[in-house]
């Protein structure tokens, strides 16, 4: 057993789970796609198409009905990310650390394409990443991301500035620009750090459940689904508060938006 936690921290850093998981196919959504889908059933074409010009909030649609399609949204994938699990965690001994390895990749497979959907519904951009290659800034973002939803302290400060940013430029009509490094820089080694500790902490019960013949599965799958959703709402709880995802502000001219920042970071 020390044998096989060993490797499993040696082997499954943050950094290495978090880019295989941007390489898995499937894990990009085209946000285009995924607006209209999910637009479709409750909106006119003309707004839709609006919605993916500018954002959701910019065509009028209410944040009522971004919250109950993004609720809908995060239970679907907390279903299927749960079943891989225990699916994942079934075999144990000499297989745990693969059967770990697959587990946690899932995870993060599924949160990052919960990220887009749920950062889509409430106004963000499409994210600039493909299953070939992520630029550095991109990789930024993403974590900050990632950082909201693992509790990390700072970082829902420096999504909301991100997300005022965009807002302005929305409101204005200027090309969608939302990132640059003076924004993101300050932050993103301190949420990597602590983004990684408390993943490790997840992958080390994965892996140990893992090695439990059966009841192992079904250990992992309970431990998937307690973390992932409310990781998930969690992002949602912050995504729904900015002034990006709420309608009435698109209605006014604002020259200006409140900047909300933690300098301390």
């Amino acid at each position: 057993m020390d044998k096989l936690v060993g490797t499993v921290k040696n082997e499954l850093t943050f950094e290495n789970v978090l880019t295989t998981a941007m390489k898995t196919p499937g894990v990009k959504i085209n946000r285009s796609q995924f607006l209209r889908k999910e637009l479709i059933k409750y909106c006119p074409e003309s707004q839709i198409i609006q919605a993916i010009k500018y954002n959701p909030a910019k065509a009028g649609i209410s944040r009522e009905m971004i919250n109950k399609i993004s609720k809908s949204v995060i239970d679907f994938e907390t279903t299927k990310v749960t079943g891989l699990s225990i699916a994942a965690s079934l075999p144990g001994g000499i297989a745990a650390v693969g059967a770990a390895a697959a587990d946690i990749t899932s995870y993060f497979v599924f949160i990052l394409r919960t990220l887009q959907e749920l950062s889509y519904l409430y106004g963000f951009d499409e994210f600039d990443f493909s299953e070939d290659n992520v630029d550095a800034e991109t990789m930024n973002f993403i974590t900050i991301f990632l950082g909201v939803m693992f509790g990390v302290q700072g970082t829902s400060a420096a999504l909301q500035k991100i997300a005022n940013n965009l807002a302005k430029q929305v409101s204005k009509k200027l090309p969608q620009k939302a990132l640059t490094k003076g924004t993101i820089y300050p932050v993103v080694k301190k949420i990597a750090t602590k983004s990684g500790n408390k993943m490790t902490k997840q992958i080390f019960a994965d892996s140990l459940a893992s090695a439990i013949p059966i009841a192992g599965g079904l250990l992992s799958g309970g431990l998937t689904y307690a973390t992932f959703k409310p990781a998930c709402m969690k992002l949602r709880k912050n995504l729904m508060s900015y002034t990006l995802s709420d309608p009435e502000f698109y209605k006014t001219n604002v020259d200006d938006i409140i900047d909300v920042f933690d300098e301390s970071l």
